[in-house]
């Protein structure tokens, strides 16, 4: 047969090209020869043969004849047991090269290998079962290889009858019915049954079949899903298979073995149980879609696998294939579809989750109760046995569950460990993968816990990133069918809707399910994780659990399934913080998860609160935050990680996190206290040392880890300007609520409040400027109306420094479009800096000013239209709120008056005013009340330069604002309206000052008026005219009567001190003195601008009206009872009425007074309380009436026009001076009695006002003037002020005011002088009043009922200072002596006028100066009769010739007897002369005396006719009283020649002997009368002469008393003097009785020659002399007689 075969061979490889082609062909003949040598049975024989044959098939040359005859032939060998490994190689070597066998001989082949499988070889067994698998595979790739050739050419597939003919496989192709074959017979095999297809079989296991069908399923899921005939097999073969296998296991429970089952089978049995879980796994996996019902079941099974009283091995094998399908989540999420979402359906998924859940559980509570034989040194409770068989590893035993080095779970004394099972996301099983294995294996401790574990972290991590995936990309498409929605769609309109409605229609239906899986797996998943969070020791095993809780919430927030979501946040909130840490957030979000105890098919599944003891590292001790700390609280490492986990959440999935903000915002603002972190600048939290103390202990662990958490929490809000608008108020709002709890925690207690939401909120507002309208309503209203008004301050504080922040950020922001082209913003950014002065808070209110200065300093510039509110900022602060706070205010607004005025809109630059006159009111600080005085002067002159700029803009701005008004149809409503919009802002400034000089406080009133008036001075002439019209009524005159009112209502009681130690000066130690000097200053700038802007005031139609309201507050003010107001009024009253005195020229000797300068007017002498100028006194009043005379009269400037406008002011004239120099009508210590400097001035104005006055002039103003110039001369003077205003004694000078009243005269008389007649008739008014003043010289004028101490008292003394009398008379003396020189004077000049002629001046002079002549030596001046005589002299040597022209008129009658009793009471005085009087004065006097009487012998005696004779007699008796000496008393013996006026008396007797003889006698009675004064003379002579001449004899050697030598010697001397005068008459004239009386006196004389006197002899012999003129013969008697 070889060699046929060889020759065979040749031929055909002659023959054919194709060689092997033709081979196979004839491969029947070539392979016999091999066949028939494997049929010798030989070995060596056998084995060649098998290569061969080998060989052969390798080369693809066999027939399927030759195959079919191969296999037959191995058949033998099988059945003889002979090279069977040789065999298997064979049969594989001829399956695999290509499909020749097949059908019937496939079978022999299948067969033969099963029946090599259980030989008892070893080696033979396992390689036949290799080769078994090897070749059911090669049948099925020959399926797919088939299905693969005719995939083109599609047939219609046959329906699959279900008829019982196994065989009914017509519709197959012939490798795909071989397989059907196959398959459907090992179904058979492992059910026990018989084979319809492997004919010879003869035994077969289980175990093997199950893994047989198990590669099918797993490896060809194709070939079922695409042919129903194999997908019918799977149904009704291979699920009831299963099914009927596993009854064992669920039917048994652990430790309650059933004795009463039948076969050992009903115990479960690991391999195959193991082995049944591997195909249903792949079942499920692989045809999930065929055998939804199955599946269902199977599932179910699983999850019973898992309950406590199962195996552990089952249990553990169960868990290996759960974590087979939670790798799988699609498979998952097609459970849900399928089963959870129906209707009457298991919740399988549900279940699947729940029982993961309680699986964990269960291994955490009691361990199994089948551990009969446990160890006792065993570590409680090792959850890992099974019946009967102990875990005994003693690596675990060793540890002995105290040190914890191992990863693992401890939960309330059990303790798993953690296995490293499987890398994450892949189900690599331990226990299913034991196919060698019989008994069930021993399960490691923890195994089971480490796949569960592994289980449910693949489960989130399966299920999210599939919804998260899908969700990706449904959100992507749904947004580009939006934006194709969103395009203008006219005929497509519904195609496109159509689409969009489908699109969303699918979305729905994709979120139903993802809602659906999440609902059914999150309370399982939660209840475990949380579970196992708490058992964790291990850092990985906690991230992880933590990162499946972190993605479950992110997850369940972008479902928006809100409750699932708390509740994962929770779980990690509650994992932050220590056990039982009481947080009422978290507290009521579990409550209403763990009263539910979710039930899951009968099992109860607890939500597992943590458990208090857990063996943590504890890393940081810490207060908890709440209203009452009770002790501290302890954070571990765990707290830590989750609290890590907590912000991660947060910093990523921020979007979703929605209304549990609130949670983990709560939670981790506790974390931060208990870790003591503290918010530094811009809200930032840093690690910082607790206030309260030691309280805060950190391990070194976690200081390294702070910086990095409280980094990641400054990122967590960063990373909020990621988020979506929605999600960020979601965040604010749990902010503000938490700052809510904050607040009320920090109520009614000074504790460290938590800071950790009000920084938070910063944070945030800080990151999200670029859309910071959304969110800076809630913000800022939060942090106004609740922080910053709260009561603790440290919250206050940061509140405002919030706020503050997030101002000056949102300013320097660069905005897009910037902030200067969105008005809207910036005023909604500013508008909280304005709302916090609501806030009566000083700190807060700091904040604040600061916050505007730092505004100021960077954005000055472009705040726009934003001034009014950082201007309001400023100007909302009140006097009450604390110094610093207002000095910072004023350095702000200082800062923008010097730097920002130029910047700000000019409709601002009215507030700007307000504000700083508002400073200017606030009295806390006296140095800013002033400098904001000067603010207001800058911002005044920064007017007056851009004037012209502003002025433009603002009646742009007008016309806006007008035309808005007229819109609306209301008026334009602004101060000062009808003023242009400028003028109003100037109108603004001076109001504001003019509430400023009313300030209570002196150095602001002072201040403030100097600035007025120099503003209105300086720059008034920017205003227009009509605008003066408002100055001055509303502005000076309202400040006028303001100034008054509150000068007359000031207090009088003394200021002791101006606070501090300030002294205060005398002057000014009144409130009302005070007030004063602000009278005095508003009044004088008052005047001064009508002064220097009278060209301007007078075109207004009211001047006159202003003007008499102008003379009304001088008048009040000149009235007020104090000096210095009233004497200010004068000068106000002098410089309106511009009377401008020029400097004295003798104090400019060079200069001639060519310009007129104005200069303050000259008032008199300067008093000690008068205001500080001092005051140039003039000298003499005829300096002065010289000025007046000269060539220069008073300078008036611009002639007030109106006489209307002078006569008001002389009526205000004339009522000050009235009311003031009326005397009181009582009068105690505080009657008020004006100043003579006051009365000077007053005087003073008189003669200017004259000027202006004199036409109309008449007697009745000036009986006014009288009395107003004696009532002033009349006013004492205040005794203090006394050595200041009174010359001392000696000298004789006039007072200023007694000039002046003078100097008024004299301009009145000049007037009159050179005036019209009819003037002149005002002459004799003048004489009175002048005549008064010099009755001044001896009865000083009474004022009221006020006693005066005369100076006259201390005559001859210094004054005596102090005095008890309040108040002194002046002394007038000099001022009476100068009126009558005046007098005098001006009767020189006037004597003749009709006037003075009618009047009876002449009289009045002499009557007046009676008064001092009558006195003589009891005047109280000496000077003053001295004066008086001359000045009677001088009137009469002018007046008498004039009342002689006037005699027959009879207007001169009534003068003569005055003249008379003036010239008896001088020359008889009833006066004695001082004692001390010196002989030389003695005579002087004397000689006065004699001129007297030598005047009536010239001027009147010789016009005896013209004169009245009662009056020339009464003047011979005089004469005759004179002659005859009469002795005086008192004089020492001494002087009594010269007392006795000799010389005097001489005369007299001579002008008597005169006019008695020369005269020719008129009438008998006049001769009378001079014979009777000879007669009384000689009568009296011979008297004296007797009566010496008795005493002479009489006293002996004894010489006389003086006075009667004296006597008798001026006796002899006038009878000498007799006789002379009688020889000089002529002879006619004197009477013979005379001479008969003259001689009689001869006897007598000769008496006396023995008188001892000297001095009488010589006087005797005088007188005897002259009677040698007798010696006459005598004549004859008759003649005598008869004469």
């Amino acid at each position: 047969a070889a060699e046929s075969g060889i020759i065979k061979v040749k031929t055909i490889a002659a023959r054919n090209t194709d060689i092997l082609a033709a081979l196979k062909e004839n491969s029947s003949e070539v392979v016999q020869p091999f066949l028939m040598g494997c049929g010798t049975k030989e070995p060596k024989i056998t084995q060649l043969c098998l290569a061969a044959i080998q060989r052969l098939m390798s080369h693809e040359v066999v027939s399927e004849a030759a195959a079919g005859n191969i296999i037959n032939m191995l058949w033998q060998l099988m059945e003889n047991s002979l090279e069977e490994l040789k065999l298997l190689q064979t049969v594989l070597v001829l399956l695999t090269t290509n499909t020749v066998v097949h059908d019937e001989a496939l079978s022999k082949a299948i067969v033969l290998c099963f029946r090599l499988h259980f030989t008892k070889d070893n080696i033979t067994n396992n390689t036949a079962a290799a080769t078994v698998r090897q070749v059911v595979t090669v049948v099925f790739e020959r399926v797919v290889a088939e299905d693969a050739r005719y995939k083109d050419t599609i047939d219609q597939p046959v329906a699959v009858q279900g008829n019982s003919n196994r065989r009914s496989v017509s519709t197959l192709k012939p490798c795909a019915k071989d397989a059907y074959m196959l398959f459907q017979d090992l179904c058979q095999l492992v059910n026990a049954d018989a084979p319809y297809w492997l004919v010879g079989m003869t035994e077969m296991t289980r175990t093997f079949g199950l893994e047989l069908l198990e590669s099918v399923l797993n490896d060809f899921p194709q070939v079922f899903l695409q042919h129903q005939e194999f997908s019918f097999l799977l149904k009704e073969r291979v699920c009831p298979l299963v099914i009927k296998l596993f009854s064992p296991n669920i039917k048994f429970r652990q430790g309650s073995s059933t004795s009463s089952s039948p076969a050992p089978v009903e115990k479960p049995y690991f391999p195959i149980c193991m082995r049944l879980l591997r195909v249903v796994s792949v079942l499920i996996k692989q045809f999930y879609s065929l055998l939804v019902t199955e599946c269902e079941i199977f599932l179910s099974l699983l999850v019973k696998f898992l309950d406590a009283d199962k195996p552990q091995w089952l249990r553990a094998v169960a868990v290996e294939s759960i974590h087979r399908l939670c790798v799988q989540p699609q498979l998952l999420r097609s459970f849900c579809q399928s089963y959870d979402m129906k209707q009457h359906s298991t919740k399988v998924f549900r279940d699947i989750v729940n029982a993961l859940g309680s699986f964990i559980q269960s291994l955490f509570l009691v361990p199994s109760t089948g551990n009969t034989s446990m160890t006792p040194n065993q570590t409680g409770g090792n959850a890992s046995g099974n019946t009967g068989s102990a875990q005994t590893n003693p690596g675990v035993l060793g540890m002995g569950g105290g040190a914890t080095v191992l990863p693992a779970f401890e939960y309330r004394g059990t303790w798993i460990p953690i296995l490293n099972v499987t890398v994450q996301g892949s189900a690599k099983a331990t226990y299913l993968e034991m196919l060698d294995k019989v008994e069930p294996p021993t399960i490691p401790e923890g195994y089971a816990m480490s796949v569960a574990f592994h289980c449910l972290l693949d489960l989130v991590r399966g299920i999210t990133t599939m919804i998260e995936g899908e969700l990706g990309e449904a959100e992507t498409v749904g947004q580009t069918t939006t934006e194709t929605s969103s395009l203008p769609v006219q005929s497509l309109e519904q195609q496109v809707l159509q689409s969009v409605s489908d699109q969303s229609e699918k979305e729905l239906v994709s979120r139903a399910v993802w809602e659906e899986m999440v609902n059914a797996c999150w309370c399982g998943l939660l209840a475990a994780l949380s579970l196992l969070l708490d058992a964790s020791t291990d850092e990985a095993a906690t991230e992880n659990i933590l990162k499946a809780e972190l993605t479950m919430a992110a997850l369940c927030g972008r479902l928006g399934l809100v409750t699932s979501r708390d509740a994962f946040i929770t779980a990690i909130c509650k994992g932050s913080l220590p056990p039982h840490y009481a947080l009422t957030v978290l507290n009521s979000t579990t409550a209403a998860l763990s009263s539910k105890s979710y039930s899951i098919q009968g099992q109860n599944v607890q939500m597992i609160s943590p458990s208090s003891e857990s063996h943590q590292q504890v890393v940081a001790v810490g207060q908890p935050l709440a209203l009452q700390p009770q002790g501290t609280v302890m954070l571990t490492s765990k707290n830590i990680q989750c609290m890590r986990t907590l912000l991660n959440l947060a910093h990523c999935h921020g979007a979703v996190l929605g209304t549990s903000w609130q949670l983990v915002l709560a939670t981790l603002q506790h974390l931060v206290w208990i870790l003591g972190l503290k918010p530094g600048v811009g809200g930032a939290l840093k690690p910082g040392r607790a206030v309260e103390g030691p309280s805060t202990v950190l391990t070194t662990a976690v200081m390294t880890d702070l910086p990095v958490i409280s980094n990641i929490l400054s990122r967590l809000f960063e990373s909020s300007q990621y988020l979506d608008d929605v999600s960020l108020h979601h965040l604010i709002n749990a902010l503000c609520s938490l700052s809510l709890e904050a607040m009320d925690m920090a109520y009614g207690n000074n504790k460290e409040p938590s800071l950790f939401a009000v920084a938070k909120l910063l944070e945030t507002g800080l990151v999200n400027m670029h859309r910071i309208e959304i969110l800076w309503r809630p913000l800022t209203g939060h942090l106004l109306e609740k922080v910053c008004q709260h009561p603790n301050s440290r919250m206050r504080e940061w509140g405002a420094e919030a706020l503050t922040s997030l101002i000056k950020a949102g300013l320097t922001f660069s905005h897009d479009p910037p902030l200067s082209q969105n008005q809207r913003l910036q005023l909604l950014l500013l508008n909280p800096l304005k709302e916090l002065s609501n806030i009566s808070h000083p700190d807060i209110r700091i904040k604040q000013l600061e916050c505007v200065l730092q505004i100021l300093q960077s954005q000055g510039d472009s705040l726009g239209p934003g001034w009014p509110l950082v201007l309001g900022v400023m100007g909302a602060i009140r006097s009450d709120q604390g110094e610093s706070l207002i000095r910072t205010a004023f350095q702000c607004l200082q800062l923008v008056v010097t730097d920002f005025l130029p910047t700000m809109p000019c409709t601002c630059l009215q507030i700007v005013v307000e504000v700083a006159g508002s400073f200017g009111l606030h009295n806390q600080e006296l140095n800013i009340s002033l400098t904001s005085i000067g603010l207001l002067w800058n911002i005044s002159d920064y007017f007056f330069q851009r004037g012209e700029i502003i002025e433009k803009e603002l009646n742009k701005e007008e016309a806006v604002l007008q035309k808005q008004a007229e819109e609306k149809g209301v008026m334009l409503n602004r101060p000062f309206h009808p003023a242009s919009p400028f003028d109003c802002l100037w109108l603004c400034l001076y109001a504001k000052l003019g509430e400023l000089c009313v300030d209570p406080r002196p150095a602001v009133r002072k201040s403030a008026g100097q600035t007025l008036f120099s503003t209105i001075g300086a720059h008034g002439t920017l205003l227009q005219h009509s605008t003066w019209h408002t100055v001055i009524w509303k502005v000076l005159f309202h400040l006028l009567d303001r100034v008054r009112e509150s000068s007359t209502t000031a207090d009088k009681e003394k200021i002791e001190s101006g606070g501090g130690n300030i002294l205060i000066h005398h002057s000014r130690d009144t409130a009302e003195k005070q007030w004063a000097e602000t009278w005095v200053l508003t009044l004088a700038g008052v005047a001064r601008i009508f002064n220097t802007r009278r060209y301007l005031l007078q075109p207004l139609g009211d001047f006159s009206q202003a003007w008499d309201v102008l003379l009304d507050h001088i008048q009040s003010a000149a009235l007020s009872k104090n000096n210095e107001v009233s004497l200010a009024a004068l000068k106000s009253f002098q410089e309106i009425l511009q009377i401008v005195s020029p400097v004295r020229d003798s104090e400019k000797p060079d200069t001639p007074p060519a310009i007129n300068v104005s200069v303050p007017v000259v008032v008199g002498t300067t008093t000690a309380t008068s205001i500080g100028r001092s005051f140039m006194r003039t000298d003499s009043i005829g300096e002065r009436i010289g000025r007046y005379n000269g060539s220069e009269p008073p300078v008036i400037t611009d002639e007030i026009e109106d006489l209307n406008l002078w006569w008001a002011a002389w009526n205000s004239w004339y009522r000050i001076g009235s009311e003031s120099t009326r005397p009181p009508i009582t009068c105690d210590k505080l009657t008020f009695i004006p100043s003579q400097p006051f009365l000077t001035a007053l005087i003073q104005i008189f003669p200017a006002l004259y000027q202006h006055i004199k036409t109309g002039f008449s007697m009745d103003d000036l009986q006014k003037l009288g009395v107003i110039l004696h009532g002033a001369v009349s006013v004492p003077i205040s005794s203090d002020a006394s050595p200041f205003i009174l010359p001392s004694y000696t000298e004789a000078v006039l007072t200023s005011l007694q000039e002046a009243v003078l100097t008024a005269l004299d301009v009145l008389q000049k007037a009159i002088c050179v005036g019209s007649e009819n003037m002149q008739i005002m002459y004799p008014a003048i004489f009175d009043q002048l005549l008064a003043f010099v009755e001044f010289s001896c009865k000083p004028p009474q004022y009221g009922q006020l006693e005066t101490k005369h100076v006259a008292n201390a005559k001859y003394n210094q004054i005596q200072l102090f005095a008890p009398a309040e108040w002194v008379a002046l002394n007038y003396v000099p001022f009476a002596e100068r009126s009558l020189e005046v007098v005098v004077d001006l009767y020189q000049k006037t004597a003749c006028h009709k006037a003075v002629v009618t009047e009876k001046v002449l009289q009045n002079i002499i009557k007046t100066l009676r008064i001092p002549l009558s006195l003589k030596y009891s005047c109280p001046s000496e000077s003053t009769w001295k004066l008086a005589v001359s000045s009677l002299l001088k009137v009469l040597s002018i007046g008498l010739p004039v009342a002689r022209q006037h005699a027959s008129s009879g207007k001169f009658d009534s003068m003569w007897p005055e003249l008379a009793n003036t010239f008896e009471d001088f020359l008889f005085t009833k006066s004695t002369p001082p004692d001390n009087l010196s002989i030389q004065e003695f005579q002087k006097n004397e000689s006065i005396d004699v001129e007297v009487v030598q005047l009536i012998s010239t001027e009147i005696l010789p016009y005896a006719n013209f004169i009245p004779k009662e009056f020339v007699g009464q003047i011979m008796t005089m004469l005759n009283k004179g002659s005859i000496h009469s002795q005086s008393s008192s004089f020492t013996e001494a002087e009594i020649d010269i007392r006795m006026r000799e010389e005097f008396s001489k005369v007299c007797f001579e002008t008597l002997l005169q006019f008695s003889f020369s005269n020719k006698v008129t009438t008998p009675q006049e001769g009378y009368i001079s014979r009777m004064a000879l007669s009384v003379l000689l009568k009296r002579s011979q008297d004296v002469l007797h009566r010496y001449i008795e005493d002479e004899r009489l006293s002996g050697k004894c010489p006389l008393p003086r006075q009667q030598v004296t006597e008798i010697i001026f006796v002899l001397k006038a009878v000498s003097t007799l006789i002379d005068s009688l020889k000089k008459t002529q002879p006619e004239n004197v009477d013979a009785n005379t001479w008969a009386q003259v001689i009689a006196l001869y006897p007598t004389l000769v008496e006396c020659i023995t008188c001892s006197s000297s001095e009488v002899c010589s006087a005797l012999k005088e007188a005897l002399v002259p009677f040698k003129d007798f010696m006459h013969p005598p004549a004859s008697k008759v003649q005598n007689g008869e004469s």
